[in-house]
């Protein structure tokens, strides 16, 4: 973790972790040294999401890049997804994407992308990071010709929609679908593909004003689809966050399905067509016990990474992959993505629904997800905490406990003084209790800060 960017990018509250200051910076840098390393005029393009901190961003990135001598493309508010779409298929250094996906409207973030559309090497956001704080070179003034320039590019936006329709394998005719827009970056873009598509789409949060972003609205605040689902009688429903890069679903009865049924009637999906690559899907260490207990049944393997659709992308690339992601509703498509993609989420679902003529709830009714408790302790010393014996030793004895019929996790905090201790169980009590029971020992070892 760096002193300014985290596992997706620089983020903070606008103007007081992340200021205008930052972000001239970041763009004197990246204009800088990709121009410099490649020995031509640097090449970047933007996308941001609907906050009223990102056209201040983007103007200041913009100052930072020209003047150190590249060429700006702006995208407008767009998704995430795209901007790496973008990137990777067409002849750019670099993307980089204005937004804190699903963070309230105050705050806001900068996520660079690499010219292959990922996340940016971690090494690089060291040398920015250096820059910033005044350890870097001293970055010449680009002056004449060789002042960069801005172009409208929002003609990239609407080729990444080509883009999302070009993959769907049937039309969506007659299929009632809700759209959860959050206020954010997929009211660009995701009524689009479903009308192209032939949906009847029903439309919610799609009228941003700047401070309405994630509010009570999107995939971290799904209970208002749920409820629109039920009360107009649709098929299906799709959230996103902020940026566009997660989707979790409603099916007909309005429940939820999250990260992990997706990700699980999708693998099996792809598996009955011979595409699940190396029989594999890939989570994160916070995926549902549920979703292993059902992968196990339909005898396909899984791989477990960080906290991070970073880290899922990294392994996903390293062993070919083919679907993988996280229960927040970040999921990889590696043959059409190399990111979370929220709409593409969204379509890979209805693929499944369409071709295997069945409702989602019958989708997702072989895989139970177990009730889960999460608590967050905050400690004094992590690492004493963690690997002191008797906490380690009451760890065991939850395990025990839980044999086959459940987990628990406990882990470090990368950002605050916190250890997190999580179980699923058969019963919210029986959670309740063993989490509790951990807790206590961190406690009597004086290791809880309170």
């Amino acid at each position: 973790m760096g002193r300014y960017f985290g596992t997706d990018g620089f983020r903070g509250e606008a103007n007081v972790k992340l200021t205008v200051e930052h972000a001239y910076k970041v763009g004197r840098y990246i204009g800088w040294y990709f121009g410099a390393h490649d020995g031509k005029k640097c090449k970047v393009v933007i996308g941001k999401d609907t906050r009223r901190s990102s056209y201040m961003f983007e103007y200041s990135l913009v100052a930072g890049l020209t003047a150190s001598g590249a060429d700006v493309y702006l995208l407008h508010v767009t998704t995430t997804p795209s901007v790496s779409y973008i990137v990777r298929s067409e002849d750019f250094d670099c993307g980089i994407m204005i937004s804190a996906s699903h963070n309230p409207f105050y705050d806001n973030g900068i996520k660079l992308i690499n010219s292959d559309g990922y996340k940016m090497d971690s090494q690089i956001e060291d040398l920015i990071e250096n820059y910033i704080d005044g350890l870097g070179p001293d970055i010449p003034f680009a002056t004449g010709a060789e002042i960069g320039r801005t172009v409208d590019y929002a003609i990239g936006r609407h080729r990444y929609i080509g883009y999302l329709i070009s993959l769907a394998t049937r039309s969506f005719k007659d299929m009632k679908v809700g759209l959860d827009l959050a206020n954010g970056s997929a009211t660009t873009v995701a009524k689009g593909v479903f009308d192209t598509l032939g949906a009847k789409t029903y439309v919610i949060n799609s009228e941003p004003d700047g401070t309405n972003i994630n509010t009570n609205c999107g995939s971290t605040h799904i209970e208002g689809l749920k409820k629109y689902v039920v009360e107009n009688g649709l098929d299906v429903g799709f959230a996103y966050d902020g940026d566009a890069d997660r989707c979790l679903a409603v099916d007909e009865r309005g429940n939820l399905i999250d990260g992990d049924q997706i990700m699980y009637i999708c693998g099996v999906y792809m598996k009955e067509r011979g595409e699940l690559n190396n029989n594999t899907v890939v989570t994160t260490i916070m995926s549902n016990f549920g979703l292993y207990k059902a992968l196990d049944r339909a005898g396909i393997s899984y791989e477990k990474t960080k906290v991070g659709d970073k880290y899922v992308s990294e392994n996903m690339a390293a062993n070919n992959h083919s679907i993988g992601g996280e229960n927040s509703g970040h999921i990889i498509f590696r043959k059409h993505a190399v990111t979370g993609d929220g709409i593409l989420t969204s379509l890979k679902l209805m693929e499944v629904m369409l071709e295997k003529k069945m409702k989602l709830s019958d989708l997702a009714s072989p895989m139970t997800v177990y009730p889960q408790v999460l608590k967050n302790v905050r400690v004094y010393d992590k690492p004493a905490a963690r690997s002191d014996e008797d906490v380690v030793k009451a760890i065991s004895t939850v395990e025990a406990h839980l044999g086959n019929t459940g987990r628990i996790l406990v882990r470090e905090s990368g950002t605050e003084p916190v250890i997190r201790v999580m179980v699923e169980a058969g019963t919210l009590e029986e959670c309740e209790r063993e989490v509790d029971s951990v807790i206590a020992v961190l406690k009597e070892k004086g290791h809880v800060a309170e």
